[in-house]
């Protein structure tokens, strides 16, 4: 539902170009996706025009990236989607919008991964390059992503009584040993790193089966990268974690790992959540989260004892 109650259009995107950054209005324009947050127009061969279309929440995100994503990406390896220009709310539309570098690829919720090691080498270059030591001005997650994970441990409970519930997990218990598990494991005691916070499926590209762009930094937060490390058991096939684990450096230690899986779970459990509610036609409901959710939880209750 967007809080604007504005049918977002071509031509309110080209209206929109037009009065606030004219030299990008004759630019080609097409629909590129509904995102959680955000509705996707492609601008020309290179550029896309991001716009809030249903949390609230969206409008500080959207500010988030425009302020700090151009500082990040010269040393990432990877593309990601680069603020160019900020609209400002007006009339036409009372909220902000940005204009972004276009990142080609497909969602990896859509097009998994299948060249698991190349891909692993390649998530962890991105990370290797993303986690570094964090200004104190960095932005902290609405999400509670970077801090303590035992803080969400209410949160996870939630989560596996709903998946239980529809029907989608066939043996709790085992789901939450490894929470618990990864709960009593120290708390990170290092400098806050910058942290992407929701490297899910839907916000990872690939081509050819590996990983080839990063997108959406709405939740970018500084903290603990155990975080981001639970895209090792949501993003890559069975038995590629450990060479996740081994190209990243410095080598993770083992109560971040621990970490990193509870993170897994809960990214896994809401998921399956998130993917049920679209395979019934639920609003935001998206179908095609199930399927990587499913294979992350069983790799991770697969590889508890590990």
């Amino acid at each position: 539902m967007t809080h604007t109650e504005i049918e977002i259009t071509a031509e309110l995107v080209r209206d929109l170009l037009l009065d606030q950054h004219p030299d990008l209005a004759d630019y080609p324009l097409r629909f590129g996706a509904h995102g959680w947050d955000n509705q996707l127009w492609r601008l020309g061969d290179d550029l896309a025009v991001r716009l809030p279309w249903a949390t609230q929440s969206a409008d500080a995100l959207l500010h988030k990236e425009h302020t700090w994503l151009p500082a990040l990406a010269p040393r990432l390896p990877l593309p990601i989607p680069v603020p160019q220009r900020l609209g400002e709310p007006s009339p036409r539309f009372p909220r902000p919008w940005i204009v972004t570098t276009w990142v080609p690829g497909e969602p990896a919720d859509r097009a998994p991964v299948t060249r698991g090691a190349k891909a692993a080498n390649a998530l962890a270059s991105f990370l290797t390059a993303l986690h570094q030591p964090a200004p104190d001005e960095a932005p902290a997650s609405g999400f509670g992503r970077g801090g303590p994970l035992a803080d969400r441990s209410e949160h996870f409970t939630k989560l596996l009584a709903s998946a239980t519930e529809l029907g989608h997990i066939p043996d709790p218990d085992a789901v939450r040993a490894v929470w618990e598990d990864a709960a009593a494991a120290p708390d990170w005691t290092g400098p806050a790193l910058w942290l992407h916070g929701d490297l899910h499926p839907a916000n990872v590209l690939t081509a050819d089966g590996t990983i080839c762009g990063v997108i959406d930094f709405g939740d970018l937060c500084a903290g603990d990268p155990a975080c981001d490390f639970a895209a090792a058991w949501v993003l890559l096939p069975d038995d590629t974690a450990d060479r996740f684990h081994a190209a990243y450096q410095p080598t993770p230690d083992a109560a971040t790992l621990r970490r990193a899986r509870g993170w897994a779970v809960l990214q896994a459990l809401s998921g399956i959540c998130i993917g049920e509610a679209g395979v019934r036609g639920r609003p935001g409901g998206k179908a095609t989260w199930g399927p990587p959710a499913h294979a992350s939880l069983r790799r991770l209750i697969a590889t508890a004892h590990r």
